[in-house]
């Protein structure tokens, strides 16, 4: 039976983040020093150590987040669950803004109209804004084969694509475009995992860094 550890409740993220650093070397697995924040922070959400080797980075993809958010880019997300959990006070702080469009009337008018989905949509309408953006995708492939398609049209420049969609249908699909963009930093969460917390942590993480 494993031990119980007496600790002061604001000593236990301090401790867990030791334990997965352990847990890590342990298992031979030493990270990137600025990829470290943001797996290490999968790994607490999720207490799943795939994090550590299915994350993938473009070369910049950290560098070119944290610019961005100190000059005011706001993220825009595919589910509320995913815009409640990123820390909005600390983003606010830069000036940006977290966005999600998928409650939006005139988002589900679009989608009946056009007889896409409501994620398709939302993409659609975010890739108006005149902003900085960071998209951080966790729960709909649609969303992102969307987003795939509009940065490569032209129609939107992201500062970087968080990739994130869990499931089984286009999931893997869906990330394997992200992956081939030459020109858009990216942090996709590999084969069928992901999901809104996971797209959140990593925004978070990102925030935290700061």
């Amino acid at each position: 039976m494993e031990k119980i550890e007496q600790i002061l409740p604001e000593k236990i993220e301090e401790r867990s983040f030791e334990i997965i650093t352990k847990e890590l070397e342990e298992q031979g697995i030493f990270l990137k020093e600025k990829e470290a924040p943001v797996i290490k922070r999968c790994i607490h959400t999720s207490a799943d150590f795939d994090y550590a080797k299915n994350l993938v980075f473009s070369e910049t993809a950290v560098d070119r987040g944290l610019e961005a958010i100190r000059q005011g880019a706001s993220i825009v997300t595919d589910t509320q669950m995913a815009r409640a959990g990123i820390n909005r006070k600390k983003l606010e702080a830069y000036g940006g803004k977290v966005y999600c469009f998928m409650s939006d009337e005139d988002v589900a008018m679009m989608a009946k109209r056009n007889g896409t989905t409501r994620a398709v949509a939302s993409m659609d309408k975010a890739s108006s804004l005149p902003k900085k953006l960071i998209f951080a995708i966790g729960n709909a492939p649609t969303a992102l084969l969307r987003l795939d398609q509009l940065i490569r049209e032209g129609k939107v420049a992201p500062e970087l694509v968080i990739g994130a969609p869990v499931g089984f249908v286009n999931v893997i699909p869906a990330k394997e475009r992200i992956l081939t963009l030459t020109d858009t930093p990216y942090i996709v969460a590999g084969g069928r995992k992901g999901g809104s917390n996971i797209a959140a942590c990593i925004c978070n993480a990102l925030l935290y860094l700061l």
